[in-house]
């Protein structure tokens, strides 16, 4: 008989006994008996997963985030000895799930999904999207961004200019089962208004004098994936009439006549202007506004993100080192709060090219200190106050703090040696200034123990060994875990 529900089952390398041949007259079956589950297929009505260990594999979890709210039918043998509270915590950590036993009563079709809360994203997994430095503003964002790219829904994008909306976009795309498809992005700003209708809804040959040949348009270059539409407030009124019909009927109509054709897209806008009051002002149409208003996100400015700007500072840092081909660089801890405390009107986009800028005009230094961002203080509005800089902001930048502090033993005001009067022992201050230096090369360059080596002079060999002899191994900054160290 043609099964009218398919259910893809994970094994996760146990036996199904044979199961599915008498549960095949009920649904469409999809086996997969890897160690490591598949994705299941996009149809899929049930997800059946079997469930004796004491926890999900991290490759199950990793997988959640894809599959939107798919309603997931635990399996257990029976006669199972019970599984313990925190194993049915870490079990229904996987949100939509119900419990089932192996045998042949069939699993009844209708399941619905259950609330729960999605496993997150792990450091590679944010990377992979494009973001970085998830703090509690932008991981609002991105919840919501998740929630909507596993539906077909419209997304309206928000904020000021350069905080990342086409960033969120793409990532949305990405999160979506549409992920292999095309992702078109127009920038509604830069096309001409007598050249708008055009581009996005196509035309024939002969529509108008330069028609030569018949061209499809973004709507249908976009078929089966995401279109997004930046700075959508600017689209001309002729053309909001015809968007509206494309998102009320799913079909598109070229110009020049001819039949409409069928599009199957996911449209994403973006906008730095508030859309409401250009409504009010009669340059934009409600009915389409409430169109595009399905799913709003609205994203922080930089201000708002200010924990965040050293880990963007740092990655715009190797970014633009090897897009420039440049040896690597490294932000002295002294720079991060002064990044913190800048207004950024412009956002992230100022930020990548501040640090794009001083990059470039370094040159052969290998640290980047105060000074190669002053033309920052430049461009401040006379009469603006920045924000107080933070006095402890990382622990690379506290351990910056502690190199060498004032009325330390055998130091003087100027930071010349001297000697007290009651003498000193010269081993030891010799040991707590090599000490200090090689700490202070390991906060300014974040851990990263060949680069420190390198400001001091030293072979890579020589810092290790002197640093297991200074016992220094346990000090190393904590923003250092996971850095290259080539």
């Amino acid at each position: 008989m043609n099964a009218s529900h398919r259910l893809h089952w994970s094994t996760l390398g146990e036996s199904s006994g044979g199961l599915e041949h008498a549960w095949a007259s009920a649904w469409e079956i999809s086996l997969d008996r890897g160690a490591s589950p598949a994705l299941p297929p996009r149809d899929t009505d049930l997800w059946a997963i079997n469930a004796s260990g004491n926890e999900p594999p991290p490759s199950l979890l990793r997988l959640l985030g894809e599959v939107g709210a798919l309603p997931i039918l635990l399996l257990r043998e029976p006669g199972s000895s019970p599984l313990s509270p925190s194993a049915l915590a870490a079990w229904s950590r996987l949100g939509s799930v119900r419990w089932g036993l192996m045998q042949d009563e069939i699993p009844q079709a209708g399941l619905r999904p259950l609330s729960g809360p999605s496993a997150p994203f792990t450091p590679s997994q944010t990377l992979g999207l494009g973001l970085v430095g998830l703090g509690p503003a932008m991981a609002s964002v991105v919840a919501r961004a998740r929630a909507a790219a596993a539906t077909r829904a419209t997304v309206m994008l928000s904020g000021e200019s350069g905080t990342g909306k086409e960033v969120i976009a793409r990532a949305i795309h990405q999160m979506s089962e549409d992920r292999d498809q095309p992702f078109v992005a127009v920038h509604c700003g830069a096309i001409p208004e007598n050249l708008v209708e055009s581009e996005l809804f196509g035309y024939n040959k002969g529509a108008f004098t330069d028609a030569r040949k018949d061209t499809p348009g973004k709507f249908r270059e976009a078929h089966g994936g995401t279109l997004f539409l930046d700075e959508v407030g600017t689209m001309p009124l002729a053309a909001q009439v015809r968007m509206l019909r494309v998102l009320q009927e799913r079909e598109v109509q070229p110009l020049g006549g001819g039949s409409p054709v069928k599009v199957d897209v996911r449209v994403v806008t973006a906008t730095n202007s508030d859309l409401w009051k250009k409504v009010q002002e009669g340059s934009f149409r409600e009915d389409l506004f409430y169109r595009l208003d399905v799913v709003p996100i609205q994203l922080p400015s930089l201000r708002e993100r200010r924990d965040e700007v050293p880990f963007l500072a740092q990655h715009f840092l190797n970014r633009k080192a090897r897009e420039h081909s440049l040896y690597p660089k490294a932000l002295h801890p002294s720079v991060d709060p002064l990044l913190m405390s800048m207004p950024w009107p412009g956002n992230v986009r100022q930020l990548e090219n501040a640090i794009e800028r001083a990059v470039v005009l370094a040159g052969g230094r290998p640290v980047l200190t105060r000074q190669d961002f002053a033309f920052l203080m430049e461009r401040i509005p006379e009469g603006e106050v920045l924000a107080e800089e933070p006095s402890q902001w990382t622990a690379a930048g506290q351990q910056q703090e502690e190199v060498a502090p004032a009325g330390s033993p055998g130091y003087e005001g100027g930071g010349f040696l001297g000697i007290p009067p009651e003498g000193l022992d010269l081993n030891h201050v010799v040991s707590e200034v090599e000490r200090n230096l090689m700490l202070q090369s390991l906060a300014i360059t974040r851990g990263n123990k060949k680069r420190a080596a390198e400001l001091l002079g030293l072979k890579r060999t020589t810092f290790l060994e002197k640093m297991k002899r200074l016992e220094l191994e346990d000090e190393v900054p904590e923003a250092a875990e996971g850095e290259t160290e080539g």
